[in-house]
């Protein structure tokens, strides 16, 4: 998925290839003990990925040598201590390295340490992106479970991400082959999305998805499939009350601003309607509504954005 976030970040450049006029993309290293490092070596080992951008890697040169090494790739990147993080360095790809956290390479599990410096990875690559030092963030994944443990006031990405831009919308998106998808809720457990579902939440990504499959896509007037909550979109209440409470209400706030959106329709064929091309993309109501199909339709390539910032 890094290297399709990559290939999606660079889509925007004018082709130039001098490296000095190039768009740099800052690259944050997700979990030293996870697959981060194993997965930012092998996409900008793509010759042709590299001659798009320039790369500026927020992580662990130590943790990206030992994944070069398991993957019998010769390094290609310059280094340089992340106190000093410019985008004048000489160099198509470099790494800025924080030496000063060490996560042996044995380590396969979630940890206070890893969940502190993939946060500061994060924090940095974000402020980077403000002072204008990158063009574009691409995360690596990250262990919830270690950013639990170091003590994260956010969950995940869109949350830090929206927090650290004071951005009081926020989407995840997703781009998996014909399927595009935003999601209604994002990380909340099943049990607790039926106290946390308003009108609003579902609202928000019908808006926000519209905008972006046209600024993103240039889809002039998108058609958008909202799905519903409960099995047979509830079957006229019998299997729950939210698609007449919550879902549809949302619907028609969208449609009364312009947006051509449908719905709720049962998810268990609407995402076969969509790639089928039924409808630009899709609202899904929680996180595992959504993944499933992204990840089943392209796991190798699918895409994730987060909307509304």
């Amino acid at each position: 998925m890094v290297k399709q976030q990559v290939v999606s970040a660079i889509m925007k450049t004018n082709g130039n290839n001098s490296i000095a006029e190039q768009m740099v993309i800052g690259i944050t290293m997700g979990d030293a003990a996870g697959i981060g490092p194993e997965i930012i070596v092998k996409a900008l080992a793509d010759a042709n990925i590299r001659r798009a951008a320039k790369f500026i890697v927020f992580g662990m040169n130590e943790q990206l040598c030992y994944a070069a090494d398991a993957a019998e790739i010769e390094p290609f990147w310059g280094r340089h201590q992340h106190e000093k993080i410019s985008r004048e360095y000489p160099y198509k790809v470099v790494v800025a390295d924080y030496d000063e956290y060490s996560v042996p390479s044995w380590v396969r599990g979630p940890s206070n340490l890893a969940g502190e410096a993939s946060i500061r990875f994060c924090l940095d690559a974000i402020d980077a992106a403000r002072d204008g030092i990158i063009d574009a963030v691409v995360t690596a994944p990250i262990s919830k479970t270690s950013w639990k443990l170091a003590g994260a006031d956010w969950p995940g990405h869109t949350e830090m991400l929206a927090a650290r831009c004071k951005s009081k919308r926020k989407v995840m998106m997703f781009i998996a082959g014909a399927l595009k998808l935003a999601l209604a809720t994002i990380h909340e457990a099943l049990f607790d999305v039926r106290n946390k579902f308003t009108i609003g939440c579902v609202f928000e990504p019908i808006d926000l998805l519209d905008t972006a499959l046209k600024e993103y896509f240039h889809i002039d007037k998108p058609k958008i499939g909202v799905a519903a909550l409960n099995p047979h979109a509830g079957e006229g209440g019998q299997f729950g009350d939210e698609e007449h409470r919550i879902i549809s209400p949302a619907i028609s706030l969208a449609q009364h601003q312009g947006i051509n959106c449908l719905g709720p329709f049962p998810a268990d064929t609407l995402f076969l309607r969509a790639i089928h091309g039924e409808f630009d993309g899709v609202v899904a109501m929680y996180h595992d509504q959504g993944m499933i199909p992204v990840k089943l339709l392209d796991f190798e390539h699918a895409v994730n954005v987060t909307i509304g910032i």
